[in-house]
């Protein structure tokens, strides 16, 4: 479903617009009732094994070589009694 929105909601909303932007939602803004802009995610035509070796070649990432063990999610996660990690990660979802 398309959503519609005015530029003061965008304007006061945009992030939350942008997220769902970035969930792949196309978003009409209106003005007086009329249509004038129109926000879409951007179609990435790169496949994800080409932007990988892209990574790799700068030196972003090093791709494992092994299959995971079968019971690897089945491990006992680490230690984080401070949150740390879920600091971390909703800090990077706010920045976009």
């Amino acid at each position: 479903m398309k959503k519609t929105a005015t530029i003061s909601q965008l304007k006061m909303s945009l992030s939350s617009y942008l997220r769902q932007v970035k969930t792949g939602e196309e978003v009409l803004i209106t003005e007086h009732g009329r249509p004038i802009a129109r926000l879409l995610p951007i179609r990435n035509d790169v496949s994800m094994s080409e932007h990988l070796q892209e990574m790799e070649r700068k030196g972003l990432l090093k791709r494992g070589e092994q299959s995971l063990p079968a019971d690897f999610w089945n491990l006992p996660r680490p230690a984080d009694p401070q949150g740390a990690v879920r600091s971390t990660v909703l800090g990077e979802r706010e920045e976009g």
